[in-house]
């Protein structure tokens, strides 16, 4: 099996570098990650910098761009051909409802979804993870012993662990996205030159945790599974906009 794993935390991230040795013992990896943090990047292209690709191990790579820059290099000029399997993280800090639109983990897995491959977006739900191992063992559990049983091939999953010990998480749901409440938090601050800064602060708690959300299994301490569509039209609004443009 090959993989082409990336992140938006960077190629020097903990979480990438630790879930790349694990995979190494199953599959063959080769890394396209950001040269720096893009956290927040969503799936924004760079379109006009260049781009350039540096190598800094054997199948590593970090690129001067966005996570959906690297898969695209990966994709087109990195690899000689298409990899079985696209994996964006894993993230530090959790992608759950809202945030995957702003999240650019989820970019990235975004990124492959004209490949025909199965694409995953990982994250464990820590900005700072005390458990990061067992997030990155129950990653390898998923990729060697289960992946293979899925049907479904131009798939993108948004993969959420809780940061406890791997012996605590009680499996797996097949969730919805939540929603979070308005986002209302940020500081204001004054530059070394005078001038006013503000920093946007964590994510707002979940409005929207029922029994079916992601953040409704994060709570209980389960793997929560995501199946995520790049088709935004809202159809339930269809009918009623045809009426209305029908009466102008």
């Amino acid at each position: 099996m090959k993989i082409l794993l990336s992140n938006d935390d960077g190629y020097y991230s903990k979480g990438i570098t630790g879930l790349a040795e694990s995979l190494k013992q199953v599959a063959d990896v080769t890394i396209v990650a950001p040269e720096n943090n893009c956290s927040g990047k969503s799936s924004s292209l760079t379109l006009k910098n260049p781009l350039r690709i540096r190598k800094f191990q054997d199948n590593g790579y970090y690129v001067n761009g966005t996570p959906a820059d690297c898969v695209f290099l990966a994709l087109t000029k990195v690899l000689d051909k298409k990899p079985d399997l696209l994996i964006s993280g894993i993230n530090h800090g959790a992608n759950l409802g809202d945030d995957v639109l702003y999240s650019g983990t989820v970019g990235a897995a975004m990124g492959g979804r004209f490949s025909d491959i199965p694409c995953l977006a990982l994250s464990i739900t820590s900005l700072k993870p005390q458990h990061l191992d067992a997030a990155i063992e129950a990653s390898k559990i998923i990729v060697r012993d289960h992946l293979t049983k899925l049907t479904l091939r131009s798939t993108v999953l948004n993969i959420n662990f809780p940061d406890v010990p791997i012996q605590k998480m009680q499996g797996y749901a097949i969730t919805e996205l939540g929603r979070r409440l308005m986002p209302d938090s940020s500081s204001k601050n004054i530059d070394a030159y005078g001038d006013e800064i503000h920093w946007i602060g964590p994510p707002p708690p979940a409005e929207d945790s029922n029994q079916e959300t992601d953040f409704n299994a994060i709570a209980n301490n389960k793997i929560s599974i995501t199946p995520l569509a790049t088709n935004l039209t809202n159809a339930s609004q269809m009918n009623d906009l045809k009426d209305w443009i029908d009466n102008l």
